[in-house]
């Protein structure tokens, strides 16, 4: 279990309140931003008399400040590495920034080091808010929960410390304290947290509830069937942490060979210089001839060749609205071949929206007065439902009648008295029933109407005015315009098409996914569920793009090779555990950040291509010849500049990729 878990359920000392959870981690709280602010502070001040000719006492006092505080950390880290006989890329760092510093290039080698350190800051912050996040989620869970004693009596206790077999009373508006089943009452419960479903679930005695989940009107007892660290909150918890812990770690292509490739080259340097002094060369000339190599051999336009397409794909993606959180991120991107879809909030909008209004007729009402009914009585409700019907009467213009005696009944529905009638909605099982008599026409039965809509995907909503039907109302999480495009989009990319994992029931899911083209449904999952489908495909060999927006989702786009959360709707703990965020929640967005990636990957072999040549020349001149000293560096510098632009051509808006229509 987490530290962060153990905080939570430890019972607090009595008479005191538990410490609450640091909420977000301030930046400046890191060392990592520290230093790295100082170096940069110690940069930009050094930049001007550096730049203007002043003192060289003063600039080089700032400059080697800059290095000092940026650099001492990764050269102690890469020193500790050097002891385990691993070269790495940090201590690299600082040997080429000292070693530009060495032959004249101090701005080059400072430069070097504020970049990194920033680099390695912007990490730190992204690991620090995605701990935030988790330790966010255990807020879900309540603090406290309403113990029930054998004489009736009722306790307010620490919930970690609810056990097994315990009864707990949940009140109307309460979160459920402790997964369990329901002993007692009738309510409806939001567990979009757990389920990803996007309408309240009705419970009654039997059924089973999950701790943090929201109770509605009514009041539910219930027995707890699991311990408070064996939750499924506590579960998310925990598969998030060891999922980010877990997963390989990631290199940009370049970083692969780039130890090989040093060590290489350092050991290239030492034989140009030390074969020709051995065959009687004078010291003069093999120094210069191994400093030319060393130059002309560094991997400046090789590294180089890797960052500027990648960052300028970053760019271009967020200005359309797609955040990339690293090189590496824009990187795996291109890199997927296949895509696991959520449902509810994804491929779906996640608000119910009224799609369906159907009068009776014979009952005077056409489909604005029918609305206008629904919503008059709805509106002092806070139920999904209602907030559909309410909302849909609004965007028709509609004035509301004031609603008199009203009251909400879990599992069936709102009464209430609008200009003199008695106004009954709900679920069409609990009000139709007994409501028709023999002599009642076909045309006004509602039974039809209602399977109708159930058929189509909508909940259907009976109303009832003085205790007879009028019409009926579907109301339905509508389908995003753009999701059958991404869908196929994303086919014609990976070459299989995506699946639906999702925490709906089957019917719903499968008639989401024959809409938009996708035939392979994993409906009814919990979160580590989800995980479990993602672990499988990427043991077959897979890499697995994980597309979703709720705290479920958020273990598989943990664990998943690449994970993108949908931004405007999306929970804070997937959006900081996902790889990249729509902001702008344009599905469509997904193909066309993963076409981009591809399209940087093409300009990274191109410009490794390029610099590959021109080392290869320029090395082979040295060794076989005699390059002189300013024509390499020019040559070196030239190639590093070539790849350089030809990586910025990402940035052209034209670059990113048409987004998929439907």
């Amino acid at each position: 279990m987490s530290s962060s878990l153990d905080q939570r359920t430890a019972p607090a000392p009595e008479g005191s309140r538990p410490a609450p959870l640091p909420r977000r981690t301030r930046a400046y709280a890191l060392p990592e931003v520290r230093w790295a602010l100082a170096s940069l502070g110690l940069f930009l001040l050094a930049l001007p008399p550096y730049l203007l000719g002043g003192p060289a006492w003063l600039w080089g006092a700032l400059f080697a400040g800059a290095y000092a505080t940026g650099g001492w950390e990764p050269g102690w880290e890469g020193l500790k590495a050097l002891r385990e006989r691993t070269l790495d890329v940090d201590l690299l760092m600082v040997v080429a920034a000292l070693g530009a510093a060495a032959i004249g290039q101090v701005l080059d080698g400072a430069l070097l080091i504020v970049i990194f350190a920033t680099s390695g800051a912007l990490e730190a912050v992204a690991t620090a808010r995605t701990a935030d996040s988790v330790r966010g989620l255990l807020d879900l869970a309540p603090a406290t929960a309403t113990r029930l004693l054998a004489d009736g009596a009722e306790e307010t206790v620490d919930a970690g410390l609810l056990a097994v077999g315990d009864i707990v009373l949940v009140r109307p508006g309460e979160r459920i304290g402790a997964d369990g089943e329901v002993v007692g009452g009738a309510s409806e419960v939001d567990q979009a947290t757990i389920t990803g479903e996007p309408l309240p679930v009705a419970k009654e005695t039997g059924d089973e509830v999950f701790a943090g989940t929201v109770n509605g009107t009514g009041a539910l007892r219930v027995r707890v069937g699991r311990e408070p660290s064996d939750s499924v909150i506590a579960r998310i918890v925990r598969m998030v942490e060891e999922a980010s812990r877990t997963k390989a770690p990631t290199q940009l292509f370049i970083e692969k060979v780039e130890q090989r490739y040093s060590v290489s080259m350092v050991l290239a340097t030492m034989a140009v210089f030390a074969v020709p002094l051995a065959f009687g060369d004078d010291l003069t000339s093999a120094l210069l001839r191994a400093m030319t190599f060393m130059i002309v051999a560094s991997p400046c336009a090789v590294v180089l060749s890797t960052m500027p397409p990648l960052l300028s794909a970053i760019a271009n993606a967020g200005r359309h609205g797609v955040l990339a959180k690293s090189a590496v991120v824009m990187e795996r991107l291109g890199q997927v071949d296949a895509v696991a879809l959520d449902k509810t909030g994804t491929l779906t909008e996640g608000t119910p929206r009224l799609t369906d209004v159907r009068p009776l007729p014979g009952t005077g009402l056409d489909a604005d007065a029918l609305v206008r009914l629904a919503a008059s009585a709805e509106h002092p409700s806070e139920h999904p439902l209602a907030r559909a019907v309410v909302d849909a009467a609004r965007e028709r213009g509609l004035a509301l009648a004031p609603a008199d005696a009203f009251s909400a009944a879990p599992g069936r529905g709102v009464t209430a008295t609008v200009e003199g009638r008695r106004i009954e909605l709900g679920s069409p099982a609990r009000l139709l029933p007994g409501t028709h008599h023999a002599r009642a026409r076909p045309e006004n039965d509602p039974a039809p109407l209602v399977r109708e809509m159930e058929e189509a995907g909508s909940t259907a909503v009976a109303v009832l005015r003085d205790g007879e039907p009028v019409g009926v109302l579907g109301v339905a999480d509508r389908l995003r315009p753009d999701a059958a495009a991404t869908v196929a989009a994303l086919t014609r990319l990976t070459g299989r098409a995506p699946v639906l994992l999702t925490g709906d029931n089957e019917r719903a899911a499968r008639r989401v996914a024959g809409r938009v083209g996708i035939t392979d449904v994993r409906a009814g999952l919990l979160p580590e569920e989800k995980v479990a489908a993602v672990r499988a495909w990427e043991a077959e060999g897979r890499r697995v793009l994980v597309v979703g927006d709720g705290v479920n989702d958020a273990p598989a786009l943990a664990a998943a090779h690449c994970g993108v959360a949908m931004g405007r709707a999306g929970s804070d703990l997937a959006l900081e555990t996902a790889d990249a965020v729509v902001v702008r929640d344009e599905l469509a967005a997904v193909p066309a950040v993963v076409a981009l990636s591809r399209a940087a990957h093409r300009l990274v072999v191109q410009n490794l291509v390029i610099a590959g040549a021109f080392i290869a020349v320029l090395v082979a001149w040295d060794l076989f010849g005699t390059l002189p000293l300013p024509l390499g560096v020019a040559g070196h510098e030239g190639s590093t500049v070539l790849v350089g632009l030809n990586g910025l051509r990402l940035l052209r808006s034209t670059a990113w990729p048409r987004p998929a229509r439907s």
